[in-house]
Order: C-alpha cells, then structure tokens, then sequence
C-alpha cells in the first residue's frame, strides 16, 4: 500500500496503522506513564477492589487495559471548580 505525500510522491508506511476499531492494548506500566502519580502497584489494588479502569487477562499472569478503557475512565474522574456549572 503506497500513500501520496501533498508533493505527489508515492509514499509506502513503515509500518501499517491499527484501524479505528482495533483497540490498542496497554500494560500497566504504560497506563502508569499515562495517569502521573499512578502506580502498578495501584491498578492491582484496583483491580481486586472491582475499582479502576477496566481490564483483560489474555492469560492468568498477563493484565493489558485497552487505551480507550484507560481515557474512559479518566473522564468518568473527572471533577468540576467551583467556578465550573
């Protein structure tokens, strides 16, 4: 699959871009960098508390949260100011 750059060249990708609807999976170490101040340690005490972000456990010692659970839940936080309706 080859792309047109805005000069018109044929471009080919490196490599192919996930579809809309493929979710990106994330290890709980990535989802750590995304929330500052989170830790893995943290998201397993979630998990057995039925708090946090949803989860998958492709096999018994593997945990992988998908991106869009990940913002999902972040939003769901979210707190308004005082200064806010």
């Amino acid at each position: 699959m080859s792309i047109v750059a805005p000069n018109g060249a044929q471009v080919t990708p490196i490599r192919r871009t996930a579809a809309a609807s493929e979710p990106v999976w994330l290890s709980p170490e990535q989802v750590c960098e995304i929330i500052p101040g989170l830790t893995p340690r943290d998201l397993e005490d979630m998990r057995s508390s039925g708090k946090g972000p949803r989860y998958s456990k492709p096999t018994a010692r593997k945990v992988v949260y998908a991106q869009a659970d990940v913002h999902e839940w972040l939003r769901s936080k979210l707190h308004g100011t005082g200064d806010q309706p």
